[in-house]
């Protein structure tokens, strides 16, 4: 009934060794599904939760950052509005509360979205780091994705600006420093096979 969280410089693979680690130990996988899961719970539609999402410094990272309370809380910002509503506190709240709701029910690899603030004091939950060159990262979104080397390489570079600058900018730079994770994996010394093979070993003892 255990629970792993894949955190992952873009372009490192972690959305595809998520599927094979969740494939290998008979797990769901939580990635993209989790915006389908926010938004039945706030009565919406998945592209408004994306929208929320896409927020440049959104509530999102205040919350991930642990950067002091909301405002309102959960309850009383719902209670303002008819159901069907959703902004960046009601965003932020589901997702602590679903991601909580996974863990207590186990079994499941989650990608990304701070998995590895939100559960870091919770028992049986495994928190790993993906990392790779520079090079291989570009190189896998070039084959992955059926890509030019010019758009992977801009895409690495926007998507790892972002990340950078919306930590930074709550104050969090620590995202890729390994005393937050069981596990550091660095895909450009190790084949995926070998990665996923290292990651059962570790939740099946």
């Amino acid at each position: 009934m255990a629970t792993i969280t894949i955190s992952r410089q873009f372009g490192a693979g972690g959305r595809t060794l998520g599927e094979e680690v969740a494939d290998k130990l008979g797990y769901n996988l939580i990635d993209e599904n989790m915006i389908e899961k926010i938004a039945d719970k706030a009565k919406v539609s998945p592209n408004w939760v994306k929208s929320i999402e896409k927020e440049a410094g959104g509530p999102l990272l205040r919350f991930i950052s642990g950067m002091g309370p909301f405002r309102k809380s959960y309850v009383e910002r719902l209670s303002e509005h008819k159901k069907g509503y959703i902004d960046g506190h009601i965003y932020v709240n589901l997702l602590h509360e679903i991601i909580k709701e996974l863990a207590e029910e186990g079994d499941c690899v989650i990608i990304g979205r701070g998995g590895q603030y939100v559960l870091r004091d919770h028992e049986n939950v495994w928190h790993l780091l993906l990392v790779a060159d520079y090079e291989d990262r570009v190189k896998f979104m070039e084959k992955n994705y059926n890509l030019s080397k010019r758009q992977a390489t801009l895409i690495v570079d926007k998507q790892g600006k972002r990340r950078k600058n919306l930590y930074r900018y709550f104050g969090k730079e620590d995202y890729d420093q390994p005393y937050l994770y069981h596990l550091v994996l660095n895909l450009s010394k190790l084949t995926l096979e070998r990665a996923v093979a290292q990651i059962c070993k570790l939740v099946e003892g």
